[in-house]
């Protein structure tokens, strides 16, 4: 492991083990705070990220993409947009995305909503961003489908470096 601006992140392909608050972290007003576990190095089959949503915040853009993708929500509650459906889910809900299946959470309820996010590699280049009503009235859907995602991130700020400005609340506080 070394230090880098995020946190630590993985400096081999090699195993290696980590504690979340030391972990690379990214963070958004809008779109809420990330654990990237995979760091600099990237891991080539799946993908882990643990999500920390605010009420309202959305853990991305409305999309479907070519891999499957789960969520399990640790703590708090979170609104799941599926295929245009609202789906209410508290701690220890899990959520499986078949591929080819539209869908986002935004972050509900009183205080923080932690997800765990796993996401395999395999068809990273075939995901779309899916214009829907419902998630556009959560602040959660591109205007219009593209799968650019520089075009669906571009009206929002930019993720920044870092934990989150506090783990207030949170497990491993």
């Amino acid at each position: 492991m070394e230090q880098s601006e995020y946190g630590r992140v993985a400096a081999t392909e090699g195993w290696f083990t980590v504690n979340v608050r030391d972990s690379a972290w990214v963070r958004s007003e809008y779109f809420g705070d990330a654990c990237i576990f995979e760091g600099g190095v990237g891991f080539p089959q799946i993908g882990y990220t643990l999500c920390v949503l605010q009420p309202g915040q959305p853990n991305g853009m409305y999309h479907r993409e070519g891999n499957q993708e789960d969520f399990l929500v640790l703590q708090g509650e979170c609104l799941l947009i599926v295929e245009g459906q609202e789906r209410r889910l508290q701690a220890w809900d899990f959520f499986h995305s078949p591929p080819g299946c539209d869908h986002i959470l935004v972050g509900a309820g009183d205080g923080p909503c932690l997800v765990f996010a796993i996401g395999a590699r395999v068809n990273g280049d075939e995901t779309l961003y899916v214009r829907d009503e419902t998630a556009l009235k959560h602040g959660a859907g591109p205007e219009q489908d593209t799968p650019d995602n520089k075009v669906a991130y571009a009206p929002f700020p930019k993720w920044v470096s870092g934990p989150p400005e506090s783990f207030a609340g949170l497990p491993f506080a």
